[in-house]
């Protein structure tokens, strides 16, 4: 039987594939996560900027006061948002989450980006300016990632890491850490396959979380850059590998990603597709195949802003 889970740097083994909850409104999101927990799926990812922490956090309580599952049977992963890094804000912001989620503690807590913003105080998430300007803040990224290590003293996570950080800033954090980052979860798949970053990040004993592993067809425009037409899931190699195997080209593209020791956290809120997106560890991909697969990287990369351009802590701007 296939190991599901890997060891991070701290010993703690999180589930290779998760339910990613992004965009998933709050009703969308509670039949998604019953639907993912009751086909087995025992990591959920979501982040303080989705605006659906309370829904999960109802169908976790139902799970566990039912006795079907128990806190630790389930690895949950949320954020810290780009407007809560101002120092006095990072821990409230935790509590924040926490009380939402109605639990003690997150298994992984991840600053989400390393661009602050300044907080509006209107909910807005990516606050923009009279003149439709991002709200820029300047935090060092050292001090907020400092305060992540006394969430972990004070047992409110268990794990810590980063999101959307390029090398720079991971040596930056590494270099002045005491708890060394656990993960990096970035958007990473069959056009923009982050091997030099996954490289950078293993010989610090960092492991890749992979995001948009399916090309995120259906992420917001303030996101899309204008050379967006490829469609990973219509891929002629990823179709032809799939049907050898008898699989969809989403399995394709997350079992490869798996078998390059990535996690996966994979978007759905269709009860069917969740089922179909965890049926990824009856199969192995030939090295033939993942050479194959290999060989589509062409480093386009779907999540970008060019309002963000300015920031900076803007990742982008070097190669990984």
């Amino acid at each position: 039987m296939e190991k599901k889970t890997l060891a991070l740097n701290n010993g703690v083994h999180m589930p290779l594939l998760g339910l990613g909850t992004y965009q998933s409104t709050p009703d969308q999101v509670k039949d998604a996560v019953r639907a993912a927990l009751d086909k087995g799926y025992r990591h959920i990812d979501t982040a303080w900027n989705y605006k659906n922490e309370d829904a999960i956090g109802e169908v976790l309580e139902e799970f566990f006061k039912s006795g079907k599952l128990k806190r630790n049977d389930v690895f949950i992963t949320t954020k810290l948002p780009m407007i809560h890094m101002e120092p006095t804000r990072v821990k409230a912001s935790l509590d924040e989450s926490l009380k939402s989620l109605k639990l003690q503690y997150v298994d992984l807590y991840l600053i989400h980006a390393p661009m602050s913003l300044k907080d509006k105080g209107d909910g807005s998430v990516f606050p923009v300016d009279e003149n439709g300007k991002f709200m820029i803040a300047h935090h060092d990224l050292v001090q907020v990632w400092k305060l992540l290590e006394e969430l972990v003293d004070e047992g409110k996570a268990k794990s810590i890491g980063l999101s959307n950080f390029n090398s720079k800033q991971i040596e930056r954090i590494v270099t002045n850490a005491r708890i060394k980052p656990v993960t990096n979860q970035v958007e990473c798949h069959i056009y923009l396959q982050q091997k030099e970053l996954q490289k950078f990040c293993e010989d610090r004993g960092i492991k890749l979380t992979s995001y948009a592993t399916l090309g995120s067809p259906g992420r917001p425009a303030i996101f899309s850059s204008e050379s967006d037409n490829a469609n990973a899931l219509e891929d002629p190699v990823i179709c032809q590998i799939a049907k050898k195997h008898k699989k969809t080209p989403a399995q394709v593209l997350l079992r490869n990603m798996v078998q390059r020791g990535i996690f996966v956290i994979p978007k759905s809120v269709t009860p069917a597709r969740i089922l179909e997106n965890s049926q990824i560890f009856d199969f192995q991909l030939t090295n033939e195949e993942m050479k194959a697969m290999a060989s589509l990287d062409r480093k386009q990369r779907l999540f970008t802003s060019k309002m963000m351009e300015e920031h900076p802590e803007f990742p982008y701007g070097i190669p990984y």
